[in-house]
């Protein structure tokens, strides 16, 4: 396989979600031409204070929403397929590796385990103001849209890209979430109190 170009960042990229970039160091305008002339993916892995995770997403170019005459760019990337990194390579100005795409084990998540992910990502959705779409969702992926539509500990979600089944994902995910909603719907109650009462009188 040839060297997959990498984009260190702080943001774990996961299957199937959107990402939004701001395009405007030299290597990576130079990286990211070569992708968009290629047609190719390159690799969005989490940056660390002492390197690189192991695991990372590859990326696919879906629209460049702006170019800035000096070159910049806005573009929006989504999530493909995750790669374990084997060696880098430092011969270009961006980093390159070789990698080891990881696909996913055959072993569906039981629907019970389903149906507890679904419903506490339902209520946290719905303490933010918003509404849970599944139609969009791939059944065999359904931990990363859960997962991709939530601003999530990086942490967490680095883990969860290591996974290698659903029936391993989605009870992390399901205990995960249900851990951090108390604090969420503690969150919620304190801001309505402050914005309904004590100010304005």
């Amino acid at each position: 396989m040839a060297l997959l170009p990498l984009f260190p960042l702080d943001v774990v990229l996961l299957p199937g979600t959107p990402l939004p970039l701001h395009i405007f160091e030299p290597r990576y305008k130079e990286m990211i031409g070569e992708c968009l002339a290629e047609s190719s993916p390159f690799g969005v892995i989490r940056a660390l204070e002492e390197g690189i995770a192991e695991v990372g997403c590859t990326a696919e170019i879906i629209t460049v929403t702006k170019e800035y005459p000096d070159g910049r760019m806005d573009l929006v990337a989504e999530g493909r397929d995750r790669f374990e990194v084997l060696s880098l390579n430092q011969d270009r100005s961006f980093l390159r590796a070789e990698v080891l795409l990881m696909p996913d084990e055959p072993a569906p998540a039981a629907a019970d385990d389903k149906a507890r992910a679904i419903q506490v990502h339902l209520q946290i959705l719905s303490l933010a103001g918003a509404v849970q779409d599944l139609s969009a969702a791939d059944q065999n992926s359904l931990s990363f849209y859960l997962a991709g539509s939530l601003p999530l500990d990086l942490d967490f979600k680095q883990k969860l890209l290591a996974m290698r089944s659903e029936s391993e994902r989605i009870p992390a995910i399901a205990a995960y979430l249900e851990r951090i909603l108390p604090n969420l719907q503690r969150a919620s109650r304190a801001r309505e109190k402050a914005g309904g009462n004590g100010h304005a009188r």
